[in-house]
C-alpha cells in the first residue's frame, strides 16, 4: 500500500498557526493559500485542525474549507469542535470529505455510532491526542491536549473503530512540533488492534522519520512544521522517502 502524505494545517480564526506541544501558537499566514500551495506540490490530503474549537464551543472552519475546495481537489479532513450529527453534516456540506472527532467522542462514545450510521465509516475519523506517562504508558487527552482522561490510546482506538470510525488520526502531543520523529511505539500499539488506516501526526523531522513510522504501521503521515517552515518540499520528500523504500502516491 502506498503511503499518503498529508499536510496538517492548524487554524485559529482566519490564520494558519503552528505550535510546539500545542503551546506557543505562532501565526503563519492564510490557511487556504497554504493548502493551495501544497496541492500544487502534490500533497495527497489536507488536514484542517481547529485547536481551540472545543475551548470556545465552536468550529469556525466552514469558510476556510469553502475557500479551499474551489481549487484544491484532494480529500480534506476537518477536526476540532464537532460535537453532533448536525455539526458534521454542516462541515461535510461545506466541502470536507472526512471529519475527525476527539473530545466529543470521548465524552459520549455513542456519537461515533450515530455518525457512522448517518454518514458512513469512510467519513468518520477518530482523532486521538496522546501523552506518555512517567511509567511509559500513554493516555488520551481532550481539549487540544489540555485535559487528561483515563483512556489508553490503543484501547480507545479499538473501541472507536468498533463503533464505526473508519480511520484513526493519532497525534503525539509530546512530539508535536519537536522534529524528534513520530512516536513509533504509540503507532505500533494502535496498529496492533485496528484494521483501518492509521495516520501518524506529531514529530516529523525528515524522511527517516517517515520510513520509521510507516514500518511501525502508519498508512499516512501528517506534517506541519516540515512544510510550513519550508524544511521539506513535497516532491523532494517523495524522492527521499522512496530511496528509503517507502512508496508514496505521487
Amino acid at each position: 500500500m502506498l503511503t499518503r502524505l498529508v499536510a496538517r494545517l492548524d487554524v485559529k480564526g482566519p490564520n494558519l498557526i503552528k505550535s510546539v506541544q500545542f503551546e506557543g501558537l505562532r501565526i503563519l499566514g492564510d490557511p487556504a493559500e497554504a493548502a493551495r500551495g501544497y496541492y500544487r506540490d502534490g500533497v495527497d490530503e489536507i488536514l484542517y485542525v481547529d485547536p481551540v474549537a472545543t475551548l470556545y464551543g465552536r468550529n469556525s472552519l466552514h469558510d476556510v474549507v469553502r475557500a479551499t475546495v474551489r481549487d484544491v481537489f484532494v480529500p480534506i479532513t476537518v477536526t476540532g469542535g464537532l460535537r453532533s450529527v448536525a455539526d458534521v453534516r454542516a462541515m461535510l456540506r461545506a466541502g470536507a470529505d472526512k471529519v475527525g472527532v476527539n473530545t466529543a467522542a470521548l465524552d459520549r462514545p455513542d456519537l461515533l455510532d450515530e455518525l457512522a450510521a448517518e454518514f458512513g465509516a469512510q467519513s468518520i475519523v477518530v482523532s486521538i491526542e496522546a501523552k506518555m506517562k512517567d511509567d511509559g504508558s500513554w493516555r488520551c487527552y481532550t481539549d487540544n491536549g489540555r485535559i487528561p482522561t483515563d483512556r489508553q490510546p490503543h484501547e480507545w482506538a479499538e473501541e472507536a473503530v468498533g463503533r464505526g470510525a473508519g480511520e484513526v488520526l493519532v497525534t503525539s502531543v509530546d512530539r508535536e512540533g519537536t522534529r524528534r520523529g513520530f512516536d513509533c511505539d504509540l503507532v505500533r500499539a494502535i496498529r496492533a488492534v485496528v484494521d483501518v488506516p492509521v495516520v501518524a501526526s506529531g514529530g516529523m523531522g525528515g524522511p527517516a522519520d517517515v520510513a520509521a513510522v510507516v514500518e511501525a504501521g502508519a498508512d499516512a503521515v501528517a506534517m506541519a512544521d516540515a512544510l510550513h517552515y519550508d524544511r521539506w518540499r513535497l516532491p523532494d520528500l517523495r524522492i527521499e522517502v522512496g530511496a528509503l523504500g517507502v512508496g508514496t502516491r505521487g
